[in-house]
């Protein structure tokens, strides 16, 4: 999921992939990463989505499809929820780009929290 976040992915898809059963590997994944499949592939793309909007050079519409998703509508619901602002708002706002911050360091503290709960980092 990490790599093909822009695909269309599922469940049944993946755990096929996983040789489990649908509800066997949502409970393993849920065990492991401590959030649901779906949860955890929107997490990976809100994070890319707020890499492509820092740099400024793509509309917020194309962010969204860049990083799979088909509706708007959902990606910046999902979007609000998990960064706390639009994503026209963050897109808008200063991101210095000037800064030099090591890759490690800026996934780590730009990674999307649910609830100002932080979320369990994946496993190597």
């Amino acid at each position: 999921m990490d790599r093909e976040y822009a695909r269309p992915l599922d469940v049944p898809a993946l755990a096929q992939a996983a040789l489990m059963s649908p509800a066997h590997f949502s409970r393993q994944f849920r065990s492991a990463y401590g959030e649901t499949p779906y949860a955890y592939l929107m997490t990976r793309r809100i994070e890319r989505a707020k890499a492509l909007l820092r740099r400024g050079d793509l509309t917020v519409t194309e962010v969204c499809m860049a990083v799979g998703c088909t509706s708007l509508g959902s990606f910046s619901s999902r979007f609000t929820e998990l960064v706390g602002e639009s994503p026209t708002a963050y897109r808008a706002r200063d991101h210095d780009p000037g800064a030099v911050v090591p890759a490690c360091v800026a996934k780590d503290r730009t990674r999307p929290s649910r609830n100002g709960e932080a979320v369990p980092a994946a496993a190597p």
